[in-house]
């Protein structure tokens, strides 16, 4: 079994096989699932595979003086021996192709394959008829979620953009965290870009500016289960004043002795708004669900809970 954290510090070019690219060419795109900041995501069908459906992530990698770059071999090399664990709530990567270079634009096209689902949360959430999604079903669903985001930061892992269209769920109901193009493996001290994590989704700390670590993950699942309790976004912001504003509707805005030293944004731009409860914002949440989302939508990152308390927490232990 692989230590990413020991791995994350040594020269992983070395120690993993020589292959992680391959070169063959056997995969046929068929149409475009989505695209974004980082590339473009092609249901295509495996050639080699009797034409099974994968999903093909299309990047672009800029080269270096000494071609592609180590952050970018350490990453991918990462994630093939994430794979190997082969957790059953990630997303699999089957496959790593090396593309055509770009002289123009000195970048190498890198396809990454994985395993193909046919639809994501948001989707699902959508098509739900009234009522809406039981109890029972948010309970699966969000469980699920909770294992493989404890899994991924057991490896030390980030996924930093979790949101319902980068959680895959299949006609069994299985879901499957997807979209790997931004995980790293973190330490104490990194920060967020502006195209990371969609805004909706984003921790007060990220909103900040602050550093930050495992914690803006489970901000991102809280909003994701409250999400599918109210079949609508929680806190649906434009801009980073305006969402940290409708996060502190909910939360309440905290007090000056709170408010992080030198951010972007100044406690004094924000109105005092009371917490309200989760409850009546969405009326069909048991007392279990409204104490786990209090636990895990702090504006405070170190008193949030952690996934592996949250998958204890007595919401998942009711019948």
């Amino acid at each position: 079994m692989y230590d990413l954290s020991i791995m994350a510090s040594s020269n992983l070019s070395q120690l993993i096989s020589s292959d992680i690219f391959t070169t063959g060419n056997h995969y046929e795109e068929v149409s475009v699932i989505g695209n974004g900041a980082y590339g473009t995501v092609y249901k295509a069908k495996d050639l080699s595979n009797a034409g099974s459906i994968v999903a093909l992530k299309k990047v672009k990698i800029p080269l270096g003086d000494e071609g592609i770059p180590q952050s970018t071999i350490r990453e991918i090399a990462m994630l093939k021996l994430l794979d190997r664990h082969r957790h059953p709530n990630i997303v699999r990567l089957l496959d790593v192709c090396q593309g055509q270079r770009i002289s123009q634009t000195n970048q190498l096209v890198l396809f990454l394959v994985f395993e193909h689902v046919n639809q994501d949360l948001a989707s699902y959430i959508q098509r739900c008829p009234p009522p809406g999604l039981s109890r029972c079903k948010i309970k699966d669903i969000s469980r699920q979620i909770l294992d493989g985001v404890d899994f991924l930061h057991s490896h030390r892992m980030v996924h930093r953009d979790l949101k319902p269209q980068n959680i895959l769920i299949g006609a069994d109901d299985k879901i499957k965290i997807a979209d790997f193009g931004l995980a790293k493996t973190y330490d104490f001290d990194m920060r967020l870009t502006s195209v990371v994590v969609t805004l909706w989704y984003r921790s007060p700390e990220v909103l900040l500016g602050q550093s930050y670590g495992t914690s803006v993950d489970i901000w991102s699942c809280g909003c994701i289960i409250a999400e599918m309790f109210k079949l609508e976004p929680l806190f649906c912001g434009s801009s980073e004043g305006d969402q940290l504003n409708r996060i502190f509707e909910v939360i309440g805005t905290p007090s000056l002795e709170e408010w992080p030293k030198q951010v972007s944004l100044e406690w004094s731009s924000f109105s005092i708004h009371e917490p309200k409860s989760f409850s009546s914002l969405l009326p069909s949440i048991c007392q279990a669900g409204t104490d786990l989302l209090k636990s895990m939508l702090t504006f405070d990152p170190k008193t949030r809970i952690s996934a592996q308390q949250a998958l204890s927490h007595p919401f998942f232990q009711e019948t």
